[in-house]
């Protein structure tokens, strides 16, 4: 199983997905870090093309809309707070709330609403807006739904995982110029659990 399979990005996007057991959209809150940390943003570039950087963002909230019966009105809004970026390193993680990367001084929030979602067989595909350091560009990455139901507490749950590619230097990031070309590109993953709310 290949990178991509394993990893399948939690799209803040998978919660679109057209599968489930409620025939209603219903709204869940994302399972974040102040609600219990079942939700996780990460994302991986090449360091000079010799080793991959993994980080991940520890502060984000968001909500995503679901329903089995209509999943074409499914819909998710996510918001990361810019400066919690984590990459294990104190120094490294200065410099990328810089102006170099994330100029989070003058770009707090990064933000993704979703625009539309596309079932298929296996999950789908979610389109959406992606706003970095002011910019606003549309992705789109494919949906796997892992499974949903009542938890031990007596909530509603469910969860998805997706991943998305994207290209920094669309934002005004110039990776190539400080780790090479082979940083042209981030692999973002996210493994998203939400709760009805």
């Amino acid at each position: 199983m290949n990178f991509h399979k394993r990893w399948m990005i939690p799209a803040f996007f998978a919660l679109a997905i057209g599968f489930g057991n409620t025939a209603q959209a219903n709204t869940y809150a994302i399972d974040d870090n102040t609600n219990g940390s079942h939700a996780f943003i990460t994302f991986r570039v090449k360091h000079l093309g010799f080793s991959w950087l993994y980080g991940r963002f520890d502060k984000f909230s968001g909500t995503f809309d679901y329903s089995e019966s209509d999943p074409a009105t499914n819909k998710v809004a996510l918001s990361i707070d810019a400066a919690s970026i984590s990459t294990n390193h104190a120094e490294r993680d200065k410099h990328i709330r810089s102006g170099d990367f994330l100029d989070v001084a003058n770009h707090p929030t990064i933000t993704f609403e979703s625009t539309s979602f596309t079932p298929s067989n296996d999950g789908g595909t979610l389109k959406g807006n992606l706003t970095l350091l002011g910019v606003t560009k549309e992705i789109e990455f494919e949906i796997e739904r892992i499974g949903g139901g009542e938890d031990p507490w007596g909530g509603y749950r469910q969860g998805f995982e997706g991943y998305v590619t994207i290209q920094p230097n669309d934002y005004g990031i110039d990776m190539v110029g400080q780790l090479g070309p082979a940083a042209a590109d981030v692999e973002m993953m996210l493994s998203i659990e939400g709760l009805r709310q």
